[in-house]
């Protein structure tokens, strides 16, 4: 099922952010107990079930690793990546490199990403969304191409 929707959250003292059950539920694994947070673009993180970040690794393992930029990405995507525990409260411990490469605050965004979710600084975010949202059907245009 695509993973969809907008999430208001708050940081803990801890990194700790609460994952809402729906987009839990959307991963596609009853009570799910481990999820994978990587480096994302535009500075936000990306979150995957086990299965998202297997197919998204195979995905990268058909690219060329002769190519430069290709070997670069791989090193920094997979160095930075990281394994991180559901709790029984539905939380995730962010880790502080990946806190500190999205610019996390207190306030961040969950997002439905179709095969993935995204955390965001919720600033970052609101940016994002006013600079792009008058595009929108520029952008649906050329997506169905």
């Amino acid at each position: 099922m695509p993973l969809t929707g907008t999430y208001q959250r708050s940081l803990d003292v801890k990194r700790r952010v609460a994952v809402p059950k729906r987009l839990r539920e959307d991963f596609g694994v009853p009570d799910v107990k481990l999820l994978y947070i990587a480096p994302g673009t535009d500075r936000s993180l990306s979150v995957y079930s086990t299965e998202g970040f297997e197919e998204f690794a195979r995905k990268l393992s058909e690219r060329s690793p002769t190519r430069e930029d290709v070997r670069s990405y791989l090193r920094l995507f997979y160095a930075q990546a990281e394994r991180v525990d559901v709790d029984q409260q539905g939380r995730i411990r962010i880790p502080d490199r990946l806190a500190e490469f999205a610019q996390l605050q207190r306030e961040v965004v969950l997002l439905g990403v179709h095969d993935h979710a995204e955390i965001w600084n919720a600033e970052t975010w609101n940016q994002f969304m006013s600079a792009r949202v008058s595009q929108f059907d520029d952008m649906a245009s050329r997506a169905f191409e």
